[in-house]
């Protein structure tokens, strides 16, 4: 064999074993046997039950180093955020975020935005579900409105100050020209006991979380923020449907320290896009409601900047933009 063909050969024998050993080409030098992915909410709220499922399988496909989700709760998710933007960026640290990154940043709650970080990965994407206690009078998201304007900032909404929660309510009054009552709670566990025991008659819920009290009776979902009905529960009309402009949904996906390198940033990103191409992932996120909306790092990084874009003058229309 000549020379240069028995080169190719042994740099291919490399890559195969490199490859077959992990399942993956060989991974970065990441100092750390289990790499932390610190979720800002506490444990059983929506977000943490979705990426303890993809940790799950991660962790199942091989992963290295292994994933474990730290819950780091407290004011609105922005302490964990903190607390991951501190880090060394040498991957044994990874955050879970979504587009509360950018509403905190627009209310003035923390000094930094979604460029803070390197983005990863974008994995799903949760409609928003406008829930009420089940002793409102409304059934709709068109009674709701007619209930509104009869009496202006009465009917209270519970949502994190700031935060998606809160987000998805602000653009319900802009596109519907009404004003609620906001209430804080710190996470969606929270809010679901305030929502529940009538503490507040309306709450930003979704199925990952509040299915089995929608279909037990236990609460009301008025209307989803998906541009189609969701299959899981198809009588519960789209806010499209029912003549109001709002198209919205919570996008967790995982960032790394900024200064990461672009080595690790891509390791992790297969990782991820192996979950999300999974069969029984997939089955999983979709009975709770959720879509698998998978994007790498360039693209991820582009969406961010232009939700970044496109929620900067809503924010200000409707007066929560607090930045200097």
């Amino acid at each position: 064999m000549p020379i240069k063909n028995i080169f190719k050969a042994g740099i291919a024998g490399a890559a195969f074993l490199a490859f077959s050993a992990t399942g993956a080409f060989a991974a970065p030098d990441i100092p750390c046997g289990t790499a932390k992915l610190i979720v800002p909410w506490g444990a059983g709220g929506g977000t943490d039950i979705i990426f303890r499922q993809i940790v799950e399988k991660v962790n199942k496909n091989g992963a290295k180093p292994q994933l474990q989700v730290v819950n780091v709760g407290g004011q609105g998710g922005n302490k964990g955020a903190k607390q991951a933007a501190k880090a060394k960026p040498d991957g044994c640290t990874l955050f879970a975020i979504h587009q509360s990154a950018i509403t905190s940043y627009f209310t003035g709650r923390i000094d930094i935005t979604w460029d803070a970080f390197e983005p990863v990965s974008m994995v799903t994407s949760t409609p928003s579900i406008i829930g009420a206690n089940v002793n409102t009078p409304y059934t709709n998201l068109s009674e709701l409105v007619a209930a509104a304007k009869k009496n202006p900032g009465s009917i209270t909404a519970g949502g994190t100050f700031g935060s998606t929660s809160q987000f998805v309510f602000l653009l319900l009054e802009d596109a519907a020209g009404v004003k609620f009552k906001h209430v804080s709670y710190d996470g969606t566990k929270q809010r679901m006991t305030a929502l529940l025991a009538d503490n507040i008659k309306l709450g930003e819920i979704n199925l990952a979380a509040a299915i089995k009290f929608i279909k037990a009776g236990k609460l009301k979902a008025l209307g989803v923020t998906n541009p189609s009905r969701l299959d899981q529960i198809p009588d519960m009309k789209t806010a499209q449907e029912q003549g109001f402009n709002l198209v919205y949904a919570v996008e967790r996906g995982v960032v790394a320290p900024k200064g990461t390198s672009k080595a690790i940033v891509d390791h992790y990103a297969s990782m991820l896009k192996g979950a999300a191409a999974d069969s029984d992932f997939k089955d999983a996120m979709h009975k709770k409601g959720i879509l698998i909306t998978y994007k790498g790092a360039k693209d991820y990084t582009d969406h961010f900047q232009a939700t970044y874009d496109k929620w900067l003058p809503i924010a200000k229309k409707v007066g929560v933009y607090k930045r200097k």
